[in-house]
C-alpha cells in the first residue's frame, strides 16, 4: 500500500491539512503517515488535537526567535533524516510556509513526488507577503501535483509554465475544515468571551501577525483600534494576540485600559470559527481569514496593499485597505455607519471551495499513482445526480 506523507508545521497548514488527513485515513489506497515540524507548537498541536491527529513523527524544530533560515535548514536535516529510514510514496506540502517549502525541498532531493496543496497563489510582489510569494513559486517549481484553489490560481500556473496535466482545481480545503468546526459551537475557554457572546453586542474582530507589517505599520494599527474603541464604545474589540512579542510589543500598548477591548490569547481554532460566526466585521492581515470570513457572509478589511486571494475582492466581500492608521479608522467606521456598504460586503459567497477539496485531493492523488481516477474540479457544473463527501 503506497505510503504518503502529509508534511505541516504552522496552525493554518494544519487546519487546511486536517480534511485531507481524515480523507486518507478513510482511503483503503493509502497508508497515511503524518510528519509535523513544529514550526509553531502550542497553536498546532491545538489544532491536532482538535482534528483527532495524532502525529507519526515531530521534528519539533521550534526555537524562540528563530530565523527563517534556522526554520528551513531544522527542517530539511530532520526530513532528511526521517527520509532515509522511511521514504514515502508522496509528500504532501500545504500552501507557502517556510516548512511547506522546506519539506518540497527535502523530498525532493530524495525523488519523492511532492503533492503542493494550495498551489497557485501569487501576489505578484516576490517581497510581499514576505516570505510567502517566494515559498509558494519556489515549491511550484519543484512540485509533481498542483492542488489549485481556484481557477485563478490555476491560470498563475499555467502563465508560470506548469503543464495543465499536473494541475488539478480542487477547492481549498479550509472551506472543509470551517464547514466541519463551525457547526460544532465550540465554548469559549474566556468566560469574557463567553459573556460577549450572550451579550448580542457588536463585534470587530480583529487580527495581525504578518513579519511585513511588523514595525511603524504594525504602531499604527494599535493607535487605529484604540481610535475605533473610543469612537464605538457599544462595539467590542477582539483581538486574540499572536504569540510573537514583536506583534505584541507593537500593538497592545495603545489598548491598555480600553473597556471595550478584549485581548485574549491566540484563540484555538474551534472557538475561533465561533468568534468568526459571532463577528460584525473582520480586520485582519491573514491569508485563511480573507477565506473563511466570506464563507460566513462578514465583510473583511484586509491589512495589506496586495493579495494572493483576489477572489473575494473581485466578488465584493474583501476590500484591501493597507496598514495607515487614517484608512483603517475610515473604512471601519463606513461599514458601521453605511448600511448599503455593510450589505454589499456582507454577501455569502463562497469562491474559495464547497467542502469537497478533500476528496477531490485524495483522488487526484490516486490518479498520480496509478490507482483511480480524478473527481470533477471545483467550479465544474456537476449532474445533479453527483455529490461529493469527504
Amino acid at each position: 500500500m503506497p505510503s504518503i506523507m502529509p508534511i505541516f508545521g504552522t496552525r493554518p497548514e494544519a487546519i487546511k491539512m486536517a480534511p485531507i488527513v481524515a480523507a486518507l485515513h478513510e482511503s483503503e489506497l493509502f497508508d497515511c503517515v503524518v510528519t509535523v515540524t513544529g514550526q509553531h507548537r502550542e497553536m498546532l498541536d491545538q489544532v491536532n488535537e482538535l482534528f483527532g491527529i495524532v502525529p507519526d513523527h515531530d521534528l519539533n524544530i521550534l526555537q524562540q526567535r528563530q530565523s527563517l533560515s534556522a526554520i528551513m535548514t531544522r527542517t530539511i536535516d530532520g526530513l532528511d533524516k526521517l527520509f532515509a529510514e522511511k521514504k514515502p510514496d508522496a509528500v504532501i506540502v500545504q500552501g507557502d510556509t517556510t516548512t511547506s517549502t522546506a519539506g518540497a525541498i527535502a523530498a525532493f532531493y530524495h525523488g519523492i513526488p511532492v503533492v503542493h496543496v494550495e498551489a497557485g497563489l501569487r501576489s505578484g510582489d516576490l517581497f510581499s507577503p514576505f516570505p510567502e510569494e517566494a515559498n509558494r513559486k519556489i515549491t511550484s517549481q519543484i512540485a509533481s501535483l498542483h492542488l489549485a484553489p481556484t481557477s485563478v490560481s490555476r491560470a498563475n500556473l499555467l502563465a508560470e509554465g506548469i503543464n495543465a496535466n499536473d494541475i488539478v482545481v480542487t477547492g481549498n480545503s479550509v472551506i472543509d475544515a470551517l464547514l466541519t468546526t463551525v457547526g460544532k459551537k465550540i465554548p469559549f475557554t474566556d468566560p469574557q468571551l463567553e459573556d460577549l457572546a450572550a451579550s448580542g453586542r457588536k463585534i470587530l474582530l480583529v487580527t495581525t501577525h504578518r513579519r511585513e507589517n511588523q514595525g511603524d505599520a504594525m504602531r499604527g494599527v494599535g493607535r487605529a483600534l484604540a481610535r475605533i474603541a473610543d469612537a464605538e464604545p457599544d462595539m467590542m474589540i477582539v483581538l486574540p494576540a499572536h504569540k510573537n512579542p514583536v506583534v505584541r510589543e507593537a500593538v497592545l500598548p495603545a489598548l491598555e485600559g480600553k473597556p471595550n477591548v478584549i485581548v485574549t490569547e491566540p484563540l484555538p481554532y474551534g472557538e475561533f470559527t465561533r468568534m468568526l460566526s459571532l463577528a460584525h466585521i473582520v480586520l485582519t492581515d491573514s491569508g485563511g481569514v480573507q477565506e473563511e470570513a466570506p464563507s460566513l457572509g462578514k465583510p473583511v478589511l484586509v491589512m495589506r496593499d496586495n493579495t494572493e486571494r483576489p477572489e473575494a475582492v473581485d466578488a465584493g466581500t474583501v476590500t484591501l485597505i493597507g496598514t495607515d492608521e487614517e484608512r483603517i479608522v475610515k473604512e471601519v467606521d463606513r461599514l458601521l455607519h453605511d448600511q448599503d456598504h455593510f450589505d454589499s460586503m456582507a454577501n455569502a459567497v463562497n469562491p474559495y471551495g464547497d467542502g469537497s477539496a478533500a476528496a477531490r485531493t485524495v483522488a487526484a492523488i490516486s490518479q498520480m499513482l496509478g490507482l483511480g481516477s480524478r473527481l470533477p474540479e471545483f467550479g465544474e457544473v456537476l449532474p445533479n445526480d453527483l455529490t461529493l463527501h469527504v
